[in-house]
């Protein structure tokens, strides 16, 4: 069942989100060369719990499975879900970075890729790509659209690019729950899937592969690879579908 929100419980919504945008935004400027992943989930979470929320993905379980930290941090062929440890980043590595908190009753989530120091021209490309194709897609987030026309737009630009896009995984909706009904697919057909409607609230993630779309779990049942090993980025807001247009909600 898909929950329209009020517009009271948008800017619920939207003050969640505000601390995501605010925690990510440390974290791009703190990230470099020497950090460890596990030192960037040990700040988020101290940011968060400063500001009053909880983080969102700290317990969250799914088949039997508990994730135990705060902010997922996918590096280079890591598509998304990547654990924090002890890993050392490097230069020219890139690092997706995937955050959501609770705040009074509702939930927030985005996610940015950054590239640290100097990157490859393919690093650079693929991550300018994958936004724009989450810029152009949210686009779409009309009243009277369907969710085609948002995956149509992301798998076009992606794959006009060379690039390919994760089946596996998808966006979603987003409010009391942090994944609420519908899932938001980054491909499809235009014309096609629910008609959007004002008061629906989805987290919009395209996951583009440099190579195929092919993806595999590594061992510690979270961190999903591209089987090729070729790079991914994941770039994600959380936007309001408005009678005025889309309201992204995590973006300072």
């Amino acid at each position: 069942m898909i929950y329209l929100k009020s517009r009271a419980e948008i800017e619920k919504m939207r003050r969640a989100n505000v601390i995501v945008a605010e925690v990510l935004a440390v974290l791009k400027e703190t990230v470099r060369p020497g950090m460890t992943t596990l030192e960037l989930d040990e700040l988020a979470e101290r940011m968060t719990l400063e500001k009053g929320a909880k983080p969102a993905f700290k317990g969250y379980g799914v088949a039997g499975r508990v994730f135990r930290h705060s902010l997922c941090t996918s590096v280079n062929e890591e598509i998304v879900h990547g654990v924090p440890s002890k890993r050392v980043l490097k230069e020219g590595d890139i690092l997706g970075m995937d955050f959501g908190v609770v705040h009074e009753g509702f939930y927030g989530d985005s996610a940015v890729t950054v590239g640290l120091g100097q990157v490859s021209p393919e690093a650079e490309r693929l991550m300018r790509v994958t936004e724009t194709a989450l810029s152009e897609g949210i686009e779409m987030l009309r009243e009277g659209n369907r969710l085609g026309d948002l995956g149509s737009t992301i798998q076009g630009i992606a794959e006009r690019s060379g690039y390919s896009v994760v089946r596996e995984f998808v966006g979603h909706g987003i409010g009391k729950k942090l994944h609420e009904e519908p899932p938001v697919p980054n491909y499809g057909e235009a014309g096609k899937g629910h008609r959007l409607r004002a008061g629906m609230v989805l987290a919009v993630e395209p996951m583009v592969n440099a190579g195929k779309k092919e993806i595999a779990i590594l061992e510690d049942g979270w961190t999903a690879v591209t089987r090729d090993r070729s790079l991914a980025a994941h770039f994600e807001h959380s936007i309001a579908v408005t009678p005025d247009g889309p309201y992204v909600l995590s973006r300072l």
